[in-house]
């Protein structure tokens, strides 16, 4: 081939472009990759972090069971106990808190995951159809096309031949078997 075959600038074409599918092909996955490890990292910490709120829960039940058996002995035993009881309310709230970022992080990653899902779907869908369109108008009618040169060609060689030689000796080896 050469470069001024308009196959050949056909066929560099869907080169670059099939390059190009690949391209995007490989940057979804990478980011398929990246919200996947971000989703897993998410989960793993709301699955360390619930032991930790039901040890609060626990916690705070007996806070409360202690500081009514002893709110008769001292005051400053309630007050401390009072203390504990709001700490352990604004930690459950910080997890609250903590849980619904996680699980917000989760979902967004879900999503992104599925948006990468159909976006690749979609390229490979492009890369099809654009495969197919090259081939049912480039490719197929430039085969035609050349075909018929050949053809045009050879007739033309044909045409513009220089006419045979006669023959004007006889050879007498030679005898016609007509059989």
């Amino acid at each position: 081939m050469n470069a001024s075959d308009p196959q050949f600038w056909t066929m560099i074409f869907t080169i670059v472009i099939a390059i190009c599918f690949v391209a995007m092909a490989v940057a979804m996955i990478a980011i398929a990759v990246t919200v996947k490890r971000v989703t897993a990292s998410a989960e793993r910490v709301e699955q360390k972090l619930e032991p930790l709120i039901d040890k609060l829960n626990l916690i705070s039940v007996q806070g409360r069971e202690i500081s009514v058996g002893f709110n008769e002995v001292t005051s400053n035993l309630s007050t401390a106990t009072r203390y504990l009881a709001e700490s352990t309310e604004l930690i459950r709230d910080e997890v609250q808190d903590l849980r619904q970022i996680v699980n917000s992080t989760a979902l967004t990653a879900r999503d992104k995951v599925e948006m990468v899902s159909r976006t690749i779907d979609r390229t490979q869908m492009q890369v099809v159809d654009t495969t197919d369109f090259v081939n049912a108008k480039i490719v197929e009618p430039a085969r035609e096309i050349a075909a018929i040169m050949a053809g045009v060609k050879k007739g033309l060689e044909v045409l513009f031949a220089p006419p045979p030689k006669q023959i004007d000796r006889v050879y007498v080896e030679e005898e016609m078997f007509i059989g």
